[in-house]
Order: C-alpha cells, then sequence, then structure tokens
C-alpha cells in the first residue's frame, strides 16, 4: 500500500497544497468526486487517459487512511 500512496502529492503551491495525483493538477477529492457520483474506474479512465488504474487505487487507500 506504501507504493500507492507515494503516488499522491501535496505542494502548498500547487492546487492550494490539496493532495494530487502524481503531482498532475487532479486532485484526490476530484477522482472522489467522480467516483461517489456514479462513474466507473473505466469511464473516468477513458476521460483522463494520462490517470492510470493504480492512481485510482491510491485515491482510494489515501482516502481509507
Amino acid at each position: 500500500m506504501s507504493d500507492l500512496l507515494t503516488r499522491i502529492t501535496i505542494d502548498p503551491k500547487q492546487m492550494h497544497g490539496r493532495p494530487c495525483i502524481r503531482g498532475l493538477r487532479i486532485t484526490v477529492a476530484d477522482i472522489l468526486g467522480m467516483l461517489s457520483a456514479g462513474q466507473s474506474r473505466e469511464e473516468i479512465l477513458a476521460d483522463y487517459p494520462y490517470l492510470e488504474s493504480a492512481d485510482i487505487d491510491a485515491v482510494l487507500a489515501f482516502a481509507a487512511r
């Protein structure tokens, strides 16, 4: 699980310090919001081709902590 959490970055100079995925400008909260709205993993990955399936796993692991 610790390998997954390395995908989550927090930089005060990016996105106001909110946790992001791999330094990209997409936040953990963005992905959690999409999942809670009913979007599937496959839909999210299709909409954001620069994301990887492991990124979504990392978001869920981060949220669980």
